[in-house]
């Protein structure tokens, strides 16, 4: 086996391990792992892109998917709907109270992933890490990854995928460390 398959089944092996976390959490609080996914996502990220279009895009599903998902995650009094002034039919959603406190419980779901790759030098997460986000960023280009708010697609950056990398918002350059792959002040 080449190095490029045996770093695509490691790649599949860890989606699994990361799965199998998501399960678990999602079983203990009766909710399924789409719906921990929507919270989380919802936690971490600007109202105005909190909506079943942008998060059917996002976690590469139909708006069905979403939409089946957010009315459990309503009926259980997680999110609610903040409705559009102009149009009534749309809406973006919002954690509640019980749903920030059930977001701090869920979103240490993969911490034994993070607690393993503590264990590793900074020279070795610098590589994974350039390696993952140009993969990240390049499976976007090819649309496979649909939504991306990388620093390599912002309308901030400057600079190339293998030397320099400046950010024009913070004005300053960036190590390949530096690179975000959810950038909250995205733009493309």
């Amino acid at each position: 086996m080449n190095l490029e398959a045996k770093v695509l089944n490691g790649f599949e092996r860890l989606s699994e391990a990361l799965k199998s976390l998501l399960w678990e959490k999602a079983k203990v609080h009766g909710i399924s792992p789409i719906q921990i996914q929507l919270l989380v996502f919802i936690s971490n990220h600007k109202i105005d892109i909190c909506n079943v279009s942008y998060m059917a895009k996002e976690f590469n599903v139909t708006k069905a998917t979403i939409s089946d998902a957010v009315r459990v995650l309503i009926k259980k009094e997680y999110l609610e709907k903040d409705f559009s002034p102009n149009d009534n039919r749309r809406y973006n959603l919002f954690l509640t109270e019980s749903g920030s406190e059930l977001v701090k419980d869920i979103s240490n779901y993969a911490n034994p992933v993070y607690n393993q790759l503590k264990l590793f030098s900074n020279t070795e997460l610098n590589g994974a890490f350039d390696v993952i986000s140009k993969l990240i960023y390049k499976l976007n280009q090819e649309n496979i990854i649909q939504v991306q708010r990388t620093c390599y697609n912002c309308k901030f950056y400057k600079g190339d995928l293998n030397s320099t990398h400046y950010c024009n918002l913070l004005e300053k350059e960036l190590k390949n460390q530096d690179i975000r792959l959810d950038c909250k002040d995205f733009e493309s």
